[in-house]
Parts: C-alpha cells; sequence; structure tokens
C-alpha cells in the first residue's frame, strides 16, 4: 500500500511537471514590487496580484511604503520592481541607472480634505495653491506625511507656490506624522486638521468621520503611477524575467482593464493609461 501511495504521489508531480495540471512554479518564485501605502491602502493590489499569479503562477510581494524609501529600497536592490508616484524622482531612478525604463501605468488625483466646520474657508476653492495660503493664514491645523511620499513632496510642491516656509509651521498647526497616507488620514482626523491625501485611499476610508472633500479639480492635483524594472545589470540578484512578465501584463490590456474594473461604490479609483505613454 505504501508503494502504491508512492507510486501515485510520482505520477502525480510528474503530470504537473509536464504542464498538465496548471501552472507549475518553483517553491522561490515570487518577486518582491517596493510600492506605496496608496496602491496598498486603496485595495488595488488585492484585486490586481491574485489574477496576475492564476495566469502566470508567479507570486507578488508587496513591500508598501512612501515613495521615497520605496525608492531608496529598490536603489539598494531590495526588490525587483518599483511601482510608485513621483515622476521626476522616477526619472532620476532610471537616469541614475537604478532601472531599467519608465512606463506611465494609470492615475488618479489629490485630494484636499477637511473638517466640515472648514475653519480656513476654503470648501469649493478650485485653486489648491490660494488654498494652503489661506490655510497658513488662518493657523488652522494640517496635517503632513512627512514621509518623503509622493503624497508628501506633491504637497511640499504646492506649499513652495503657495510661497510658505513650511518649517516655520512645523510643530505648530502644522503637524508631521511620519506615517502611511492611512495612518495620517486617521490622526489628522483627530485633530481636526486639513489633509492632502490620494483619491484612491480616501475613497477606500472607513472612519471619515464628518470630514469631507474641500478642494479638488486642479491640475496641480493631477496624480500619475509610474512602473519600473530594477536594473539586473546593477543589481544582479533582481529577478528580472519574472519582475518583466508583471510590468508587461500590468501594461497589458488585460491588466490595464483589471486597473479600471476596480471600483469601491460604484467609484472609480485609478485610471489606466498605459496606452496613452506609448
Amino acid at each position: 500500500m505504501m508503494l502504491k501511495r508512492s507510486f501515485l504521489g510520482l505520477a502525480t508531480a510528474a503530470v504537473m511537471a509536464l504542464g498538465l495540471g496548471g501552472p507549475v512554479v518553483a517553491a522561490d518564485e515570487f518577486i518582491t514590487v517596493q510600492s506605496t501605502t496608496s496602491t496598498e491602502n486603496s485595495g488595488l493590489f488585492d484585486e490586481l496580484l491574485p489574477k496576475f499569479t492564476e495566469k502566470t503562477g508567479i507570486e507578488v510581494r508587496v513591500v508598501a511604503v512612501g515613495t521615497g524609501q520605496a525608492i531608496k529600497n529598490a536603489a539598494n536592490g531590495d526588490g525587483d520592481v518599483l511601482f510608485v508616484h513621483d515622476t521626476p524622482s522616477e526619472e532620476k531612478f532610471v537616469a541614475d541607472g537604478e532601472g531599467v525604463s519608465r512606463a506611465d501605468v494609470m492615475y488618479n488625483d489629490f485630494i484636499l480634505v477637511g473638517p466640515e466646520s472648514d475653519p480656513a474657508g476654503i470648501k469649493g476653492d478650485d485653486d489648491v495653491v490660494d488654498a494652503f495660503r489661506k490655510i497658513a493664514e488662518a493657523e488652522a491645523p494640517f496635517a503632513s506625511r512627512a514621509d518623503e511620499s509622493g503624497t508628501h513632496k506633491a504637497e511640499l510642491r504646492i506649499w513652495e507656490d503657495a510661497g510658505i516656509d513650511i518649517a516655520d509651521a512645523s510643530g505648530g498647526w502644522y503637524a508631521e506624522t511620519g506615517s502611511g497616507m492611512g495612518a495620517t488620514l486617521n490622526t489628522g482626523i483627530g485633530m481636526g486638521a486639513y489633509i492632502l491625501t490620494d483619491r484612491g485611499t480616501w475613497i477606500s476610508f472607513g472612519n471619515k468621520d464628518g470630514y469631507e472633500i474641500t478642494v479638488e479639480g486642479d491640475e496641480k492635483l493631477f496624480n500619475q503611477y509610474g512602473i519600473i524594472l530594477v536594473n539586473p545589470e546593477k543589481h544582479p540578484n533582481v529577478k528580472a524575467e519574472a519582475g518583466q512578465q508583471f510590468i508587461d501584463w500590468i501594461l497589458s490590456d488585460e491588466g490595464q482593464e483589471a486597473i479600471a474594473s476596480y471600483k469601491i461604490d460604484g467609484q472609480e479609483l485609478f485610471f489606466p493609461n498605459a496606452k496613452a505613454a506609448e
């Protein structure tokens, strides 16, 4: 009986090795994607990754941090693919030889959210620079991620355009959380502060507690995501073939349709635009 069971086990393994039992992948066949808390907090990866793994057999392990930290991690060779949202930093990553090439994947936008009381009187303003000036003038509480994420970098550019030296306000009405998007929303809402967030995280965020969108629609709030294969010539540990498979799938019609189909309460969180970049 034991011999019979062993034979059956070997036969099953042989069938799978011939590819007759679905995708056959080595036990360590996975890639690491350095990405952002916005893609993770929004639930997008929960939607995309099972579809990719089912198709290819490749597991995707995501390290979700701020864009700045994700880029640092990838530059250290700690990852196979970089999937973030700060185009200037992404282009520099490639120019520095850390990445092979960059492609647009999808976009949404940043929004400024705040309490219904709206202490700075900015609700409905479509000029985000003007809104930031009013927040500074009113010294209304503002919660910043302060983590070199794509959201934080976008926020700093707006303060600069507004002519506000935010360092002078640090520790006062300007609070620096050093946290991801979800944690910063929780902290900011607890202190009645305005918060710059990506729309995807906001739609999926469950603890809105009387908060609402105060400013949206300014072109300065456009939020583009890009994807890059970490350079295997510089980092030999990079799983280039599997990483490129993931990138190719994300940029394919199938991957782009999967991004577009991800909705919460009927709202699309990300808008694919890979073809627009070709």
